[in-house]
Protein backbone atom coordinates (compact mmCIF):
# COMPACT_ATOMS: atom_id res chain seq x y z
CA UNK A 1 0.00 0.00 0.00
CA UNK A 2 1.24 3.47 -0.93
CA UNK A 3 1.73 5.85 1.99
CA UNK A 4 0.86 9.54 1.89
CA UNK A 5 2.00 12.26 4.28
CA UNK A 6 0.10 15.56 4.42
CA UNK A 7 1.65 18.83 5.62
CA UNK A 8 -0.80 21.53 6.75
CA UNK A 9 -0.64 24.72 8.81
CA UNK A 10 -4.28 25.76 9.16
CA UNK A 11 -7.78 24.48 9.68
CA UNK A 12 -7.14 21.26 7.79
CA UNK A 13 -10.23 21.07 5.60
CA UNK A 14 -8.22 19.96 2.55
CA UNK A 15 -6.26 17.46 4.66
CA UNK A 16 -9.49 16.08 6.14
CA UNK A 17 -10.98 15.72 2.67
CA UNK A 18 -7.89 13.86 1.44
CA UNK A 19 -7.83 11.54 4.47
CA UNK A 20 -11.52 10.67 4.02
CA UNK A 21 -11.03 10.10 0.29
CA UNK A 22 -8.32 7.50 0.94
CA UNK A 23 -9.85 5.90 4.06
CA UNK A 24 -11.34 2.98 2.15
CA UNK A 25 -8.78 2.86 -0.64
CA UNK A 26 -6.99 -0.49 -0.86
CA UNK A 27 -3.98 0.99 -2.69
CA UNK A 28 -3.11 4.19 -0.77
CA UNK A 29 -3.68 5.79 2.60
CA UNK A 30 -2.79 8.96 4.48
CA UNK A 31 -0.59 7.67 7.29
CA UNK A 32 0.75 10.92 8.74
CA UNK A 33 -0.21 14.57 9.09
CA UNK A 34 2.56 17.02 9.93
CA UNK A 35 2.12 20.61 11.05
CA UNK A 36 4.25 23.48 12.24
CA UNK A 37 1.29 25.00 14.08
CA UNK A 38 0.50 23.40 17.48
CA UNK A 39 -2.94 25.05 17.53
CA UNK A 40 -3.83 24.03 13.98
CA UNK A 41 -7.28 22.58 13.39
CA UNK A 42 -5.70 19.89 11.23
CA UNK A 43 -4.48 18.11 14.37
CA UNK A 44 -7.99 17.53 15.71
CA UNK A 45 -9.33 16.56 12.29
CA UNK A 46 -6.55 14.04 11.62
CA UNK A 47 -6.75 12.46 15.06
CA UNK A 48 -10.55 12.13 14.75
CA UNK A 49 -9.87 10.10 11.59
CA UNK A 50 -7.21 7.96 13.34
CA UNK A 51 -4.25 9.45 11.47
CA UNK A 52 -1.00 10.01 13.36
CA UNK A 53 0.08 13.63 13.73
CA UNK A 54 3.42 15.30 14.33
CA UNK A 55 3.93 18.90 15.37
CA UNK A 56 7.38 20.18 14.50
CA UNK A 57 9.35 23.41 14.65
CA UNK A 58 11.59 25.05 12.04
CA UNK A 59 14.72 23.43 13.45
CA UNK A 60 13.18 19.95 13.18
CA UNK A 61 12.09 20.76 9.63
CA UNK A 62 15.65 21.65 8.62
CA UNK A 63 17.42 18.84 10.52
CA UNK A 64 18.24 15.54 8.78
CA UNK A 65 17.34 13.74 12.02
CA UNK A 66 13.98 15.51 12.29
CA UNK A 67 11.10 15.55 9.82
CA UNK A 68 13.14 14.04 6.97
CA UNK A 69 14.14 11.00 9.04
CA UNK A 70 10.50 10.41 10.02
CA UNK A 71 9.35 10.54 6.37
CA UNK A 72 12.11 8.17 5.24
CA UNK A 73 11.66 5.76 8.16
CA UNK A 74 7.99 5.21 7.38
CA UNK A 75 8.59 4.96 3.61
CA UNK A 76 6.39 7.82 2.45
CA UNK A 77 5.53 7.54 -1.25
CA UNK A 78 4.00 11.01 -1.72
CA UNK A 79 4.08 14.24 0.30
CA UNK A 80 1.07 16.51 -0.10
CA UNK A 81 1.15 20.16 0.95
CA UNK A 82 -2.40 21.17 1.81
CA UNK A 83 -2.33 24.69 3.18
CA UNK A 84 1.22 24.40 4.45
CA UNK A 85 2.80 27.83 4.73
CA UNK A 86 6.49 27.12 5.30
CA UNK A 87 9.00 26.57 2.54
CA UNK A 88 10.31 23.00 2.56
CA UNK A 89 14.09 22.77 2.91
CA UNK A 90 16.22 21.38 0.11
CA UNK A 91 17.08 18.26 2.17
CA UNK A 92 13.44 17.16 1.97
CA UNK A 93 12.90 18.32 -1.62
CA UNK A 94 16.01 16.49 -2.84
CA UNK A 95 15.11 13.31 -0.93
CA UNK A 96 11.58 13.28 -2.37
CA UNK A 97 12.20 14.69 -5.85
CA UNK A 98 8.93 14.70 -7.83
CA UNK A 99 7.19 13.11 -4.84
CA UNK A 100 6.02 16.38 -3.25
CA UNK A 101 2.97 18.24 -4.53
CA UNK A 102 1.21 21.43 -3.56
CA UNK A 103 -2.11 23.03 -4.36
CA UNK A 104 -2.26 26.75 -5.07
CA UNK A 105 -5.46 28.85 -5.22
CA UNK A 106 -4.76 30.52 -8.56
CA UNK A 107 -3.79 29.66 -12.09
CA UNK A 108 -0.02 29.73 -11.78
CA UNK A 109 2.21 31.40 -12.77
CA UNK A 110 -0.22 34.22 -11.92
CA UNK A 111 -0.49 35.18 -8.26
CA UNK A 112 2.19 32.86 -6.91
CA UNK A 113 5.25 33.42 -4.78
CA UNK A 114 6.11 34.37 -1.23
CA UNK A 115 3.14 35.73 0.69
CA UNK A 116 0.63 34.64 -1.95
CA UNK A 117 -1.66 32.25 -0.12
CA UNK A 118 -5.33 32.11 0.84
CA UNK A 119 -7.18 35.39 0.75
CA UNK A 120 -4.02 37.28 -0.26
CA UNK A 121 -4.32 35.55 -3.63
CA UNK A 122 -8.06 36.15 -3.94
CA UNK A 123 -7.71 39.84 -3.04
CA UNK A 124 -5.07 40.30 -5.76
CA UNK A 125 -7.19 38.44 -8.32
CA UNK A 126 -10.27 40.57 -7.54
CA UNK A 127 -8.24 43.81 -7.44
CA UNK A 128 -6.89 43.08 -10.92
CA UNK A 129 -10.40 42.42 -12.24
CA UNK A 130 -9.51 38.98 -13.56
CA UNK A 131 -12.27 37.15 -15.44
CA UNK A 132 -11.20 33.75 -14.10
CA UNK A 133 -9.18 32.11 -11.41
CA UNK A 134 -8.76 28.51 -10.38
CA UNK A 135 -6.39 26.02 -8.81
CA UNK A 136 -2.99 24.70 -9.74
CA UNK A 137 -1.59 21.43 -8.47
CA UNK A 138 2.16 21.34 -8.99
CA UNK A 139 5.35 19.61 -7.97
CA UNK A 140 7.32 21.39 -5.26
CA UNK A 141 10.81 22.67 -5.94
CA UNK A 142 13.01 25.08 -3.98
CA UNK A 143 11.06 28.20 -5.00
CA UNK A 144 7.55 29.16 -3.95
CA UNK A 145 4.89 28.05 -6.47
CA UNK A 146 7.44 27.32 -9.16
CA UNK A 147 7.44 23.55 -9.73
CA UNK A 148 6.13 21.78 -12.81
CA UNK A 149 2.35 22.07 -13.20
CA UNK A 150 0.48 18.77 -12.90
CA UNK A 151 -3.11 19.99 -13.18
CA UNK A 152 -5.10 23.21 -13.46
CA UNK A 153 -8.80 23.92 -13.51
CA UNK A 154 -10.43 27.31 -13.74
CA UNK A 155 -13.57 28.98 -12.49
CA UNK A 156 -15.31 32.08 -13.76
CA UNK A 157 -15.27 35.23 -11.68
CA UNK A 158 -18.46 37.27 -11.79
CA UNK A 159 -18.05 41.07 -11.62
CA UNK A 160 -19.93 41.15 -8.31
CA UNK A 161 -17.89 38.34 -6.66
CA UNK A 162 -16.29 39.30 -3.37
CA UNK A 163 -13.04 37.87 -2.01
CA UNK A 164 -15.08 35.50 0.17
CA UNK A 165 -17.24 34.35 -2.73
CA UNK A 166 -14.16 33.66 -4.83
CA UNK A 167 -12.56 31.80 -1.91
CA UNK A 168 -15.65 29.55 -1.67
CA UNK A 169 -15.51 28.79 -5.41
CA UNK A 170 -11.81 27.95 -5.22
CA UNK A 171 -12.27 25.81 -2.10
CA UNK A 172 -15.04 23.85 -3.79
CA UNK A 173 -12.86 22.95 -6.79
CA UNK A 174 -9.94 22.12 -4.48
CA UNK A 175 -12.13 19.65 -2.59
CA UNK A 176 -13.34 18.08 -5.82
CA UNK A 177 -10.06 17.73 -7.70
CA UNK A 178 -7.15 17.50 -5.23
CA UNK A 179 -7.84 13.94 -3.94
CA UNK A 180 -8.38 12.63 -7.48
CA UNK A 181 -5.06 14.04 -8.71
CA UNK A 182 -3.28 12.66 -5.64
CA UNK A 183 -4.77 9.24 -6.41
CA UNK A 184 -3.57 9.36 -10.02
CA UNK A 185 -0.06 10.32 -8.93
CA UNK A 186 0.40 7.92 -6.05
CA UNK A 187 -1.35 4.87 -7.52
CA UNK A 188 -0.96 5.22 -11.27
CA UNK A 189 2.21 7.29 -11.29
CA UNK A 190 0.68 9.67 -13.86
Amino acid sequence: MKQIAVFASGTGTNAENIIKYFNNNAKARVVLVLTNNPSSGVITKARALSVNTIVFNKIQLQDREGVLKTLVDISIDLIVLAGFLLKLPSIIINSFNFKIINIHPSLLPKYGGKGMFGNNVHKAVIANREKESGITIHYVDEQYDNGEVIFQVNCKIEPEDSVNELAKKIHQIEMEHFPKIIEKLVINGT
